[in-house]
C-alpha cells in the first residue's frame, strides 16, 4: 500500500522533476542535457554488472578508493557508477576515462527503475550514504540481486524526517542484503528506523580513505596567479553564506586573498557579481589574471578543490554558516591544514566533533566570530600548524574502512 502510494506521487511529480531540470538547465547547460538516461533509456550492458551509486561529486570522490578495489575484486565485471549531478558525471568521466561505465541515476518511479535494471542486469548494486529509493531497492531485491547499503549515515535530522514515513522506510530497509554505516551513531538511528539488527554494521568512514592528489604543475600554476603570501579557502560555500562572509568582511578585512569556491558551479557568476556588488576587487580563476592586487579569486572550476587546499594556509568548510550541514573536511585535514567551520555540521556530526576533541579545528557562531578566527590563525602560524597536524593524525587514525567494507561485500555476493 505505502510502495503504491509512493509510486503514485513519484509519477505526479515526474513532470515537475524533468521541468526543473529543463529550468536548472537555462543556468547550467548540463542539466538539460542526457535526460534520456534518468528516464532509464541506456544502452543494455552486455556483461556481468556490479552497480555503485554517488550523488554528487563529494560521494564520488570518497568512493574511489572503494571503487578501484571494486575494479580488482571484480576483475570479469564491468562496474558502473552512477551519478545524480552533472559536476559528479564529469568528475567520473575526467577520473576513470573508459576504465568504468557511467550514466545518470534514474528517477525512482517504478516503470523507469524496472526499464533500467533490465538494461544493467546488475550482480550487486552498492547505495552510498543515505541513498534510500524504495522502488530501486523493491525491485533489485524482487530480482534476488543483493544490494548494500554502504558508507551509510543518517542524522537525527534524517532520522526524524524518515520516521515520518516508518512503513515505508522499515520495508525498505529491510530489502537491503546489509547497512554498513559510518559510525555506532549513525547504525543505532537505522536500527531506530527500523532496520533489523543483524543487517546493520559499522565499517567506518571510507571518507578516510579517499584517495587524494594534488597536481603540482597545476599547483605552481595557481601560485603564480594568485601572487598572495597568505591565502584563505572558502571551500563549497552555498547560497546565502557568501554574503553573510563578504559584509563580515567589509567590516573586519583580513590581511589574505580570499579564495571562494561555491558549491554549485551555476553561482559562480552570481558570487562574483555580489563581490563587485559590495566594491571588492575580484577575480575569476577561469580568467587566469594574476591576482595581486585583488581580493577575491572565485574558484570557478572544476576538478581543482585540493589544489586549492594545497594552495590554502586557512580553510573554511562551506554549508555550515547556513544550515545545510556542512561538508568533506577531511580531504583539508589530509593536507594539514587548519580547519574552521560553523555551527551547522550535521553531516559530520561525529568527525567534527573529534576534531574539536582533539584540538584539530575550529568551530565557529557566525561570520564575524569566523574573520576573528581567521586573524588570530593568520598571525599565530604556530596555532594554524598544531590544528593541522592533529587534522591529519586524526585522519589516519581512522583509516581501514575500505578493506573492512571490501570484506562484507564478497561475503553478501557470494
Amino acid at each position: 500500500m505505502y510502495l503504491t502510494l509512493y509510486n503514485l506521487i513519484g509519477y505526479l511529480l515526474l513532470p515537475f522533476a524533468l521541468l526543473r531540470l529543463l529550468f536548472k538547465g537555462l543556468k547550467s547547460p548540463a542539466y538539460s542535457q542526457r535526460i534520456s538516461e534518468r528516464l532509464g533509456f541506456i544502452k543494455p550492458i552486455d556483461a556481468s554488472c556490479v552497480w555503485v551509486h554517488c550523488v554528487s561529486v563529494g560521494e564520488f570522490r570518497a568512493a574511489i578508493a572503494l571503487i578501484d578495489a571494486l575494479v580488482k575484486i571484480y576483475p570479469n565485471h564491468k562496474i558502473l557508477v552512477t551519478t545524480t549531478t552533472p559536476t559528479a558525471s564529469k568528475a567520473v568521466i575526467q577520473h576513470y576515462q573508459n576504465q568504468v561505465l557511467h550514466t545518470y541515476f534514474p528517477f525512482d518511479v517504478a516503470v523507469i527503475v524496472k526499464r533500467i535494471v533490465k538494461k544493467i542486469r546488475p550482480d550487486l548494486c552498492l547505495l552510498l550514504e543515505t541513498e534510500i529509493w524504495p522502488n530501486l531497492i523493491h525491485i533489485l531485491h524482487k530480482n534476488n540481486i543483493p544490494t548494500l547499503l554502504v558508507n551509510a549515515r543518517l542524522s537525527q535530522q534524517s532520522l526524524k524526517k524518515y520516521q515520518l514515513f516508518s512503513s515505508l522506510s522499515n520495508k525498505t530497509l529491510n530489502k537491503l542484503s546489509l547497512i554498513a554505516t559510518q559510525n555506532q551513531n549513525s547504525a543505532q538511528r537505522f536500527i531506530e528506523l527500523g532496520a533489523n539488527k543483524e543487517k546493520v554494521i559499522v565499517t567506518g568512514n571510507i571518507k578516510f580513505d579517499q584517495v587524494l592528489n594534488v597536481n603540482q604543475k597545476l599547483l605552481e600554476n595557481l601560485r603564480k596567479l594568485t601572487k598572495k603570501p597568505k591565502i584563505v579557502v572558502f571551500a563549497s560555500t552555498h547560497k546565502d553564506e557568501e554574503a553573510i562572509i563578504l559584509k563580515s568582511y567589509l567590516k573586519n578585512p583580513i590581511d589574505a586573498l580570499m579564495l571562494i569556491i561555491p558549491r554549485h558551479p551555476e553561482r559562480f557568476n552570481v558570487v562574483f557579481e555580489l563581490a563587485t556588488k559590495y566594491n571588492i576587487t575580484v577575480f575569476k580563476r577561469s580568467s587566469n589574471q594574476v591576482c595581486e592586487n585583488c581580493q577575491i579569486l572565485i574558484g570557478d572550476s572544476m576538478g581543482e578543490m585540493m589544489t586549492y587546499f594545497a594552495l590554502a594556509d586557512i580553510v573554511f568548510i562551506g554549508g555550515s554558516l547556513v544550515e545545510i550541514g556542512g561538508h568533506n573536511v577531511l580531504e583539508p585535514a589530509a593536507l594539514a591544514k587548519p580547519i574552521i567551520f560553523g555551527p551547522h555540521v550535521f553531516n559530520f556530526g561525529e568527525i567534527s566533533a573529534d576534531l574539536l576533541a582533539q584540538n584539530a579545528a575550529i568551530q565557529v557562531q557566525n561570520a564575524d566570530e569566523l574573520m576573528d578566527n581567521i586573524t588570530h590563525l593568520l598571525n599565530n602560524s604556530d596555532n594554524a600548524k598544531t590544528l593541522g597536524a592533529n587534522a591529519k593524525r586524526y585522519l589516519k587514525s581512522q583509516q581501514g574502512a575500505v578493506a573492512t567494507l571490501t570484506k562484507q561485500i564478497k561475503k553478501v555476493s557470494r
